[in-house]
């Protein structure tokens, strides 16, 4: 069937037209990913090679000839990117060498054989029309961004010897998705004849033919994808192929080069995909008679299986039938290993819940609350999503759901970051290994440290002190402010040496009620008692502080309102002081003026001077708060007010003030320090977890000269005497000093508003509004990369250890959100590099979900 002359013609001028129009149009956000999701039912793999004209598609049509030698059997090829197309076209090949090979074997069975091509560029399509192609065309030919809804398409059936009713019959089925007329590589040619396709067109494309040609399948479905050129060539977009198709993560079947030179480039290529977390299945190439495979054994150590087929003959006689039936057997091993690591691997998923059970001992969960169908099983990570494999009515699949609760607040990369990452760690690996880090230095630990203090030690720190993680970092920040108060107040001499150690003062910190600083015995010691610190969590646990109730901010109904401990309400703070029109008004300095700000004032300062005047020898040592918001306390906000007013006051009082930015810093609230939202300084600060971009584990502890001077001595004893085996590990110093750069430039971060140097607004206002007038919430906190919201409960449903919110996280879950609680408070945590596209996306579904309580 063919369209008339003058409609083709003209949707081709349309599509000029409209694609004229784009050429002048530029944005600066990137477009979200489409949500993965694909059928593990059967096998599907990517065919990668080590370069371009290596015998992909010979590979992909001998499968097709091995796998096809039964009945009953789907054998689906994909061709996402096709250049030089109509004259050239990978589907079309593997159609026609398959229907050869099978009319010269002539199965018993019959086989349905199809070619589909999709879409195609206006250029490619004009040579279709032009080139007389006698193939069948789709009515609708409507098009964008010069992009042609072509669907050409041809069909045969391959009669068997036998009644094929009684035999059964198979199918192959062919598909090219995009095609551009010139032969060279994607990304060019689609500048050149003005059809480029972005990334999550081309995935979304991809994902809905796996699914609509993997439903209602009752025999074996065999699934292969074709790249195009070599494992880094670049994809239409521009992006790197093994880049392109990292969010679903085929396992990979590599065509190595058997010519002279290609033991190198099938190595480098493997490394390619390996580095990106692809699992290479097997290495195959053609012949040319240099032994190539005794090489890429040794170098793989076996773990790879490496076959070698036939030499392709350079006169294509016979059309290749010889040399496909030569390379049957070859083709039948490969296609043997291709099913074994599939079954491993789903057999591998489905138990993976029950072992988990026998050998896990899981930190904050009760197991006898979390049944084996409730454990999510995590295949890989791909920027801000899990691919997480699950069992739907007995078939197996592999789904995406966000990451919203950032893996315990760790988590920032984006896709690109992440191989980023891989990428410079590798190399950390392979040039430092680990090495001792006292009275040493080398690059990645100094150049850390020297970011650190240019960003969130700015104008303050002076010092950096490595540890593992953040409790250990408070743990250090505890010595460092304690004896910084020793020696501010002459409590102990300069010759002190550790014979004479004799304490004749108690020193306890002041801290805020809700604060939460580690799982370690002295960061427990600094915070008050909670569900963490219990006789059943800690048996030693004393609580070597005074605590304080914070005043504490939240919208409530649509109006961001200050809540008071009753301590500083029965002062009388003015109304106009207690609710605020915007969010950005918490934050002003003209609040240090106003009457709030005496009251704040005047209750510290009683308390301090309750303490002091009570408590005989002991002694307030040191300040230690979480600037802005409690993390695991309910991620409340502290009126910023009160927290700079109490630093301020501790300041006249020479007590350190201890800032615990293990999880507000580095973007986490939208700038790279919380001190940017409560305008003042610390002594000492803690950082851990997005700081490596979560990655690795890695934690600082910056202090400033003075408190650095309290530990100078001629005795090794007066030293900090503090440290742990992988401390400065250059791995995670390496991390460290890539998501520094990479968060605070806005070239990669197009989130960030150089100006001003904060993230832009990820969460919509209105959307975050809407959701705190709902009748199930009580209070709502939006601030950065955080979107938290306490569920109005009671009794024994609020609190950390109600399971309120138990039913409705499973169902969140069930629309690819993954968030753990903290009791009635669940909240949404992003990446600093995360889409408010994708935020919105999140929000909505929260929503409905919150509309159905």
């Amino acid at each position: 069937m063919s369209l008339p002359t003058t409609l083709f013609a003209g949707i081709l001028r349309r599509c000029r037209r409209r694609n004229s129009v784009r050429r002048f149009i530029s944005t600066h956000s990137q477009p979200a990913l489409p949500s993965i999701e694909y059928p593990l039912s059967h096998p599907i793999y990517t065919i990668w090679a080590a370069n371009t004209s290596l015998g992909k598609t010979l590979v992909s049509a001998g499968l097709s000839t091995s796998f096809l030698s039964f009945p009953h059997r789907k054998f689906l090829y994909l061709k996402p990117v096709q250049t030089g197309f109509p004259e050239d076209s990978d589907s079309r090949f593997v159609y026609n060498k398959y229907s050869e090979f099978f009319s010269q074997n002539r199965p018993e069975y019959s086989v349905f054989a199809s070619n589909h091509v999709l879409k195609a560029s206006v250029s490619a399509s004009e040579a279709v029309y032009l080139g007389g192609f006698e193939i069948e065309r789709d009515k609708d030919m409507s098009c964008g961004n010069g992009v042609v809804n072509l669907g050409l398409y041809e069909e045969s059936k391959l009669q068997g010897s036998e009644n094929w009713e009684m035999k059964g019959f198979s199918k192959l089925v062919c598909k090219t998705m995009y095609g551009w007329k010139e032969a060279v590589s994607p990304h060019l040619v689609a500048e050149r004849e003005n059809a480029r396709v972005e990334d999550d067109e081309l995935l979304g494309m991809l994902k809905g033919c796996l699914g609509s040609e993997s439903e209602s399948e009752k025999g074996e479905v065999l699934c292969v994808i074709e790249t195009a050129g070599g494992v880094a060539s670049p994809g239409p977009s521009g992006s790197l192929q093994c880049d392109l198709y990292r969010p679903f993560r085929f396992p990979a079947i590599l065509v190595g080069d058997g010519k002279l030179g290609g033991i190198s480039g099938t190595i480098s290529a493997y490394e390619s995909l390996i580095l990106r977390g692809y699992d290479v299945v097997a290495v195959i190439f053609e012949d040319h008679g240099l032994v190539n495979e005794g090489p890429l054994s040794s170098y793989l150590r076996r773990r790879v299986p490496v076959l070698v087929l036939p030499p392709v003959p350079k006169e294509m006689s016979n059309n290749l039938m010889e040399w496909f039936q030569e390379a049957l057997p070859t083709f039948h091993s490969l296609e043997e290993i291709m099913q074994s690591a599939f079954l491993e691997r789903t057999s591998r998923l489905r138990n993976m819940p029950r072992k988990a059970h026998d050998v896990f001992w899981w930190p904050f969960t009760q197991h006898k609350l979390v049944p084996e169908e409730n454990v999510t099983v995590i295949d890989s990570r791909c920027g801000e999503n899990f691919a997480v494999h699950k069992v739907n009515n007995n078939v197996d699949l592999i789904t995406q759901q966000f990451d919203a609760c950032a893996s315990w607040w760790t988590q920032g990369p984006d896709a690109t970051l992440q191989i980023e990452l891989a990428r410079d760690m590798g190399y950390a690996t392979a040039r430092y290994g680990h090495v001792m880090f006292p009275e040493n230095v080398y690059e990645p630990a100094l150049e850390c440290a020297e970011l650190l203090l240019e960003g969130v030690g700015k104008g303050w720190a002076s010092r950096v002190y490595f540890s593992d993680n953040g409790s250990t970092a408070i743990e250090i920040a505890l010595k460092m402010a304690l004896r910084k108060f020793l020696f501010d107040h002459k409590l102990v001499s300069d010759d002190l040496v550790a014979e004479n150690v004799e304490s004749c003062v108690d020193l306890k910190v002041l801290a805020l009620r809700g604060s939460y600083h580690g799982d370690t015995l002295g960061a427990m010691e600094a915070q008050a008692p909670s569900p963490y610190t219990g006789f059943y969590q800690q048996p030693w646990y004393k609580g070597r502080g005074y605590f304080l109730d914070p005043p504490t901010v939240a919208m409530h109904d649509g109006v961001w309102k200050l809540s008071l401990p009753q301590e500083i309400e029965t002062l009388k703070p003015s109304l106009e002081d207690l609710t605020f029109s915007l969010r950005e008004n918490i934050f002003k300095e003209s609040r240090d003026t106003a009457n709030l700000a005496d009251i704040y004032h005047s209750y510290i300062w009683k308390t301090l001077q309750l303490i002091i005047d009570s408590s005989g020898s002991t002694q307030t040592g040191a300040l230690i708060i979480e600037p802005v918001i409690q993390g695991a306390g309910g991620m409340v906000m502290v009126d910023p007010l009160f927290q700079r007013v109490l630093v301020k006051e501790c300041r006249n009082q020479k007590i350190p003030v201890i800032f615990d930015e293990v999880f507000t810093g580095f973007w986490r609230l939208g700038a790279e320090s919380a001190t940017e939202f409560i305008r003042c300084k610390p002594d000492i600060a803690c950082f851990a977890k997005l700081m490596t971009g979560g990655i690795v584990p890695l934690a600082v502890t910056l202090a400033s000269e003075a408190v650095f001077g309290a530990f100078i001595g001629d005795s090794k004893l007066q030293a900090l005497l503090h440290g742990h085996s992988y401390t400065a590990h250059a791995v995670g110093c390496t991390a460290a000093v890539k998501s520094i750069k990479w968060f605070k430039d806005s070239k990669s971060n197009h989130n960030l508003i150089s100006e001003a140097m904060l993230l832009r607004e990820l969460w919509d206002s209105d959307m975050v509004r809407q959701i705190s007038l709902l009748p199930a919430v009580h209070r709502v906190v939006v601030l950065g990369t955080l979107c938290a919201l306490e569920l109005r409960a009671e009794g024994s449903n609020a609190g950390y250890a109600s399971l309120y919110a138990r039913s409705l996280l499973q169902k969140l879950r069930e629309d690819g959100i993954y968030m753990r609680p903290l009791g009635n408070v669940i909240y949404l945590m992003c990446g600093p590099c995360t889409s408010p596209q994708s935020c919105s996306n999140l929000l909505n579904k929260v929503y409905t979900r919150l509309e159905e309580l």
